[in-house]
């Protein structure tokens, strides 16, 4: 019994044993992998999503050389702009490009925060057109035979005319003598085919231009009609006279050319690289100085072939409905044009500065603030398009960036911001931006107002050790330096260019005088 007892004691010690390895071997894996529940230190040159480690005890997010923000890399070494190593960003931290603000000052500035965010972007652009008559209505009234314009009814140009309305009178010689063998024929009976000479009759007198209505009548009536009407075929207004009353006409004379308004062509004359954008079939809004907040749809009609030479522009012809007849050939209007539509990633337009050589938005992470540079491509509705320094969800300065903003006064205000000082007087900004140096000259320029330093780490300003040149503010200053000598200087960032300038500059214990 006693030896049946510990037998089983040990088999239930050796299970116990098992079952603890495994439960401290699978959750030291855990550890391992799950990055919540280690703390381990970064190692020197461990790798890190992507970035190599320093071994500092902090995790590096890239390494940066402060003199050219915006750069970065993923592993230490000599900078490819400056004289000086690469130095580590850490996370939970911001370098010299950004900024942290208290809640009271955010406010207080009136910064307003904007979201980049996938949107619908209409790609479209506005150019300036004038209208004119569209040419497929225009129609010419002409007379078919040679005669005299007896009575003229639209007798200046503008004159409203409608379908069918009779435009002029006129006695033709040749019209007449069809006429009296019309009259002749139709009192003629008993005579066979009478009927088809008939017809041949009316046919003639058709073909001279005379109208149906006015052949019945002569028919009718027995009598011929010394003058005959000449009728419009559609309605418009009377754009070019060709006669006056009592003038002779020949046979393809223009009398009235007529113009229809029921749609009018949308001239406007697009660059090179816009016409390119542009096909039949697209729509079109277009707006008119004359009617104030009224928008008119219209479709482009054509593209012409042709590029002016001297304007270097392609016309685009673009047809607009004008049921109301407010549209009147000659007014100067607005067209805008929509050429495609998508889903692009996009922040609101003010969030953008332009520095002239790059375009910059002041991204909000918690309580600081820091200058990214974007790509961008078109603008729509208010909307900037970004192609790459964003992701949708990241938070922009849509207000307030001038006092944010690193590349304009963040130097100047980075100390009372800091502070929470808001109501330090601007003349006070230029005195925090003074910082003071220490370094060995190792070649002076002073006909050139320069010298260059290889300086000790200044913590003001983040930067490391480094050998860089400098402009001198009063040339003089650098005349008794020599290459070799220690010495104390003072920097002053210059608004306008952007850059450090040596105030002042002394030997330190009386070297290089």
């Amino acid at each position: 019994m006693n030896k049946r007892v510990a037998l089983g004691a040990a088999a239930i010690a050796v299970l116990l044993a098992i079952v603890g390895a495994w439960w401290i071997n699978d959750h030291s894996a855990q550890r391992k992998t799950d990055p919540a529940s280690t703390h381990a230190v970064p190692k020197k040159g461990e790798v890190i999503n992507g970035v190599v480690q320093d071994g500092s005890g902090k995790q590096v997010l890239y390494w940066h050389d402060p003199m050219v923000p915006g750069h970065k890399f993923n592993q230490p070494g000599k900078s490819p702009f400056m004289d000086m190593q690469l130095v580590p960003q850490y996370a939970g931290e911001h370098g010299e490009d950004g900024v942290r603000i208290s809640p009271a000052v955010t406010q207080n500035l009136g910064v307003r925060i904007g979201m980049a965010e996938i949107a619908p972007l209409i790609n479209s652009f506005t150019a300036g057109c004038r209208m004119a008559f569209d040419e497929h209505q225009v129609e010419a009234v002409q007379t078919r035979t040679a005669g005299f314009v007896e009575r003229l009814y639209v007798r200046a140009e503008g004159d409203p005319v409608q379908v069918g309305q009779k435009v002029a009178e006129v006695y033709a010689p040749e019209l007449l003598a069809a006429q009296h063998e019309l009259v002749t024929l139709a009192r003629i009976a008993n005579v066979p085919d009478i009927e088809s000479l008939r017809e041949a009759a009316r046919e003639r007198l058709r073909l001279l231009g005379m109208s149906r209505g006015e052949i019945r009548s002569v028919e009718q009536l027995g009598t011929p009609r010394p003058r005959v009407g000449v009728y419009a075929p559609s309605s418009g207004i009377g754009r070019e006279l060709g006669v006056r009353e009592a003038a002779q006409v020949m046979p393809g004379q223009t009398t009235v050319q007529l113009a229809g308004l029921e749609r009018v062509w949308v001239l406007a004359e697009l660059t090179e690289r816009e016409s390119g954008r542009v096909r039949k079939g697209q729509s079109a809004q277009i707006s008119v100085g004359a009617l104030p907040g009224e928008t008119f749809e219209g479709t482009v009609d054509y593209v012409y072939p042709q590029l002016d030479a001297a304007s270097r522009t392609v016309p685009v012809r673009i047809e607009v409905e004008n049921n109301s007849g407010s549209l009147r050939p000659g007014m100067y209007a607005q067209v805008v044009l929509a050429t495609e539509q998508r889903d692009a990633l996009t922040v609101p337009s003010e969030a953008v500065i332009a520095t002239g050589t790059r375009k910059v938005v002041l991204v909000r992470d918690g309580q600081s603030f820091l200058p990214v540079e974007i790509q961008t491509a078109g603008e729509a509705s208010g909307r900037t398009e970004v192609l790459t320094g964003l992701q949708a969800g990241t938070e922009v300065v849509l207000s307030g960036q001038f006092l944010i903003d690193s590349e304009a006064s963040l130097n100047g205000v980075l100390a009372r911001l800091q502070s929470g000082a808001a109501d330090v007087p601007p003349q006070r900004a230029s005195e925090q931006a003074t910082v003071t140096g220490q370094g060995t000259e190792v070649k002076v320029a002073p006909a050139q107002g320069m010298v260059t330093l290889s300086h000790a780490p200044i913590q003001a300003l983040q930067w490391p050790e480094m050998t860089m040149a400098f402009k001198v503010r009063d040339p003089a200053a650098a005349q008794h330096l020599t290459p070799g000598a220690k010495v104390r200087f003072e920097l002053k960032k210059e608004p306008e260019a952007g850059e450090y300038i040596i105030e002042t500059i002394q030997p330190l214990d009386g070297s290089g005088q």
